[in-house]
């Protein structure tokens, strides 16, 4: 399944490379403008963060936007458990439901309000980018 970028993600992508060197594999940009979340290939997140979190902050400066840093894997399990980070994940069990995949995932209760977010943030960026980058129709936490 292919990503689409606008222009305006392409130029954030591009910012967030030249300041951080990792390599960006997707962007979201929220609804609202005022965050942004990049996803970089495996093994940049450290890259990306910087000593001390120095490169993610001269990001944000620079953006005027808060970012969040997720590392991306083929492995659909490890994927959302990257999504989820902070929280404490269990486990995820991906299964089949009337033919679309969903991916149940286990969080410790007492990271749940953290998994969901704030207004449910945080679990819809999770389904999100399951489906865009792994064919995964929905993301709940049991």
């Amino acid at each position: 399944m292919g990503v689409k970028l606008s222009a305006d993600d392409m130029r954030y992508i591009a910012l967030f490379e030249s300041i951080t060197g990792a390599s960006v594999v997707d962007c979201l940009v929220d609804e609202k403008g005022k965050k942004i979340t990049f996803i970089v290939r495996p093994g940049d997140i450290g890259m990306a963060i910087g000593k001390g979190g120095s490169r993610i902050k001269r990001v944000k400066q620079t953006m005027g936007k808060s970012i969040d840093v997720i590392e991306y894997s083929e492995n659909p399990v490890e994927f959302v458990k990257n999504i989820l980070l902070p929280a404490k994940v269990v486990g995820v069990n991906v299964v089949e439901r009337e033919g679309r995949k969903v991916a149940l995932v286990d969080v410790d209760s007492s990271d749940r309000g953290l998994a969901i977010g704030r207004g449910g943030q945080n679990i819809q960026r999770a389904k999100l980018l399951a489906l865009r980058h792994h064919n995964i129709h929905d993301v709940s936490l049991t």
